[in-house]
């Protein structure tokens, strides 16, 4: 084997074992997470029991476990979430410029940040109208019995798909960096973006248009607002480009 296969070789085994170890931190921080999540349960429980007026139900005791290993896990998932772009900057740091690595690292509060405004957006979106609506339609016909299990599933299917579509503006923003996309681009696809936007809307909402509309209208200010910060990483890509051509 030639010095430059080895050479080759033993970057590819050393890039391996980093990424290992970056994981392996994630990992460990994911743990901690969970068990604070865990032994702070109750508390954060009842704090979203406080937002509703009835009171849960469970039918059998794995319904206990679930619901601990559930809200655990997911104050484990968003407490970690900095953690792991942290590193994941980290590995990829020493193949980025200064420029590079400046604005990457900005992302990964943004990342974070918005990652929370979509839960807290999708969750009140969900106690202020949603969960309303669908007790309304009830008006007195059925006993209502809420289970922890499914009360919780729903919940997550609410707010989970707000966090996602709130992080539109970072990877917008980076595939603008990479030139993948171009705010020219982006304006020209705004309808379709919005289509796209009106229909996650009506998935995760009842049938009902004004819930639909009052959903889907943040999400389009939400894309104008990615147009915006794309507009703005363009620029400042044009013009390092301009400096760099001068020099």
């Amino acid at each position: 084997m030639s010095n430059s296969n080895k050479e080759k070789e033993m970057n590819i085994v050393g890039h391996l074992s980093e990424l290992r170890n970056r994981l392996l931190i994630t990992g460990v921080c994911f743990i901690g997470f969970f068990i604070l999540g865990f032994i702070f349960i109750k508390d954060i429980y009842y704090f979203f029991e406080n937002d509703i007026d009835f009171k849960l139900t469970v039918t059998s005791p794995g319904d206990i476990i679930w619901i601990y290993f559930t809200i655990a896990g997911i104050i484990a998932i968003v407490a970690t979430l900095p953690v792991l772009s942290l590193q994941l900057w980290l590995f990829v740091k020493p193949g980025l410029t200064k420029p590079e690595r400046r604005v990457s690292l900005s992302y990964i509060p943004a990342i974070f940040l918005l990652f929370v405004l979509g839960l807290v957006f999708g969750y009140l979106m969900f106690i202020k109208l949603i969960l309303p609506f669908l007790l309304s339609l009830n008006d007195g016909m059925f006993n209502e019995l809420f289970t922890v299990e499914k009360y919780f599933r729903f919940l997550m299917r609410i707010t989970i798909p707000f966090a996602i579509l709130f992080e539109i503006p970072v990877i917008l923003m980076f595939l603008t960096s990479l030139g993948v996309v171009t705010p020219k681009f982006l304006k020209k696809t705004r309808k379709y973006a919005y289509f796209i936007l009106l229909i996650v809307g009506a998935l995760v909402t009842p049938p009902d248009v004004v819930l639909q509309l009052a959903v889907a209208i943040p999400l389009f200010i939400l894309y104008e607002i990615s147009i915006y910060l794309a507009t703005i990483v363009y620029r400042k890509k044009q013009q390092r480009h301009i400096e760099y051509m001068e020099k």
